[in-house]
């Protein structure tokens, strides 16, 4: 599987396939909280901690409704 079906599937919707605009987001806010983490830990660099704090709730939010909407009855 290549890398662009593999990041598709990922971000679709489980009920029609179609991409999930919930699940772009937290993936994209996940890639970036990462991002600043190796940035602090390898480069020195600093990350306001509101803006890392918001970052991390979006992710969080994001995360808890996905398993949600997996595990509610339809």
């Amino acid at each position: 599987m290549s890398l662009l079906t593999g990041l598709r599937s990922m971000v679709a919707d489980g009920a029609d396939g179609s991409i999930s605009s919930k699940r772009v987001i937290t993936t994209l806010a996940t890639v970036l909280v990462a991002l600043a983490f190796l940035l602090n830990l390898f480069a020195g660099m600093t990350v306001d901690k509101n803006m890392y704090d918001s970052m991390m709730m979006i992710v969080i939010a994001g995360l808890g409704t996905t398993v949600v909407e997996k595990f509610a009855k339809k």
